[in-house]
């Protein structure tokens, strides 16, 4: 998976540099903002938000909001927090859907680029239960080539548990990645490949579709 490392790299340096550049769209500087983290930002603002979601009904008000945004470590100004809560508080009820925020925020990606990472995906989740978890790559992911695993220094769940973190927010990894974190990750990853037949192409090689 050394070219998903590349493009991780590439992102952070595509979105740092577009925000040195200057953003006036709110929604477009926190996008960059969690880009310029690597390909797990967005995911991880949410797991911000839902550690915040006491009565877990996905909602959060405007003080939860801004409090959501400063803990994870993004900066923008008041009246930036609440230009972007008024712009995704469509019907003006005072609360925001965090997954529809979430997915306001995620980098667009096209009709075809979405099917193939539905498809990686769902040959990934075995057991068709929406999660992938370290008994969905047995079989899937060939640990046998990791130079951990050659070296002996990693067992094959090590393997397994490393390249589920990949797709995790760092220090809040819990070895499960549900189909929004992989198309929150992916999408990111799109962000930093223009052309559609080369992410096909990374696609395809990566996961054998």
């Amino acid at each position: 998976m050394a070219s998903t490392e590349r493009h991780e790299q590439e992102m952070r340096q595509k979105a740092s540099r577009a925000l040195r550049g200057g953003v006036k769209d709110p929604i477009e500087m926190l996008r960059l903002q969690c880009l310029s983290r690597g390909a797990s930002g967005i995911k991880g603002l949410g797991r911000a938000f839902r550690i915040m979601d006491d009565d877990s009904n996905k909602k959060l008000d405007m003080n939860e909001f801004k409090k959501g945004i400063s803990d994870y470590g993004l900066v923008l100004e008041d009246g930036e927090v609440g230009d972007l809560f008024n712009t995704i508080d469509m019907d003006r009820s005072g609360t925001i859907d965090f997954d529809e925020f979430l997915r306001h925020l995620r980098p667009p990606m096209n009709k075809g680029r979405r099917e193939l990472v539905l498809k990686a995906f769902n040959k990934l989740d075995k057991t068709g239960d929406g999660v992938i978890t370290v008994d969905d790559l047995k079989g899937v992911y060939d640990v046998t080539k990791h130079p951990k695993y050659i070296s002996g220094e990693w067992t094959e769940e090590q393997v397994f548990l490393k390249f589920l973190a990949s797709y995790d927010t760092p220090n809040q990894a819990d070895g499960l990645v549900t189909k929004e974190e992989f198309m929150n990750y992916y999408s990111g990853v799109s962000a930093s490949i223009d052309n559609d037949a080369y992410f096909d192409l990374m696609m395809r090689t990566s996961w054998r579709l």
